[in-house]
């Protein structure tokens, strides 16, 4: 009888824990439809667990809600200051929202973005992405609010010490932005040299072929890309 009751009593437990990885599979998947109800319903029962809101995030940012994004990763935030990817993800939540209000009100959201990035630098020193966020941002933004070159490429610097690759990707594509093409084209090349993914002799490709308009080589980037060893 203490069994069975055990049994009873374990049941929602089980119950629970399937419906979590029932929608973790799915959204692994990219069935992201289908895992959302699930996972919310999952949320409403568990409501600080992590992993089930960073994937509702993730969703909500797959559909561009932007305001749901980052609800959810300011919740995350809240539950665990100490992990910087929470902070790298509200800060791009936030980033892309400001790219749909009016002027002002987005120039006041750029201060926490700027800052949501850094945070999750100084809790990870290591952190990629957060890096490559910044450069975007100091590239993007006038010098009046805060935009950049130097900071970029200060950041830039730091990625190259971590990840070379990244390191000269994000100086070809600064050097590419402001039409400095003959530099961004030995950045690249450099990425290529130490990379050889097929990311670094996209950006060269398309370094030839848009900007420098030299298609032929263009055409033997991807044709030294098909036959690397």
């Amino acid at each position: 009888m203490k069994l069975l009751a055990s049994v009873f009593l374990l049941f929602p437990i089980l119950l629970f824990s399937q419906s979590f990885e029932k929608g973790e599979k799915l959204f692994i998947d990219g069935k992201f439809d289908q895992a959302q109800p699930i996972l919310e319903s999952y949320l409403k029962n568990n409501p600080s667990n992590l992993k089930t809101i960073e994937y509702l995030g993730d969703i909500a940012g797959y559909n561009k809600s932007w305001d749901k994004a980052i609800s959810y990763y300011n919740n995350l935030k809240t539950l665990k200051p100490t992990e910087a990817n929470y902070y790298y993800k509200y800060g791009g939540a936030l980033g892309m929202k400001s790219l749909e209000v009016n002027k002002f009100r987005a120039l006041g959201m750029i201060s926490e973005v700027r800052s949501s990035f850094e945070k999750a630098i100084a809790l990870d020193p290591k952190h990629i992405e957060a890096r490559w966020a910044l450069i975007e941002l100091n590239l993007k933004l006038p010098g009046i609010v805060g935009g950049s070159e130097s900071k970029a490429i200060k950041y830039s610097s730091e990625l190259r010490e971590i990840s070379p690759v990244d390191g000269y990707l994000s100086r070809g594509h600064i050097e590419e932005y402001f039409d400095r093409y003959s530099n961004a084209e030995q950045q690249y090349k450099r990425a290529i040299l130490i990379g050889g993914s097929k990311v670094c002799y996209q950006k060269l490709a398309d370094l030839y072929k848009n900007k420098m308009k030299q298609p032929d080589k263009a055409n033997k980037v991807w044709e030294d890309y098909k036959n690397r060893k």
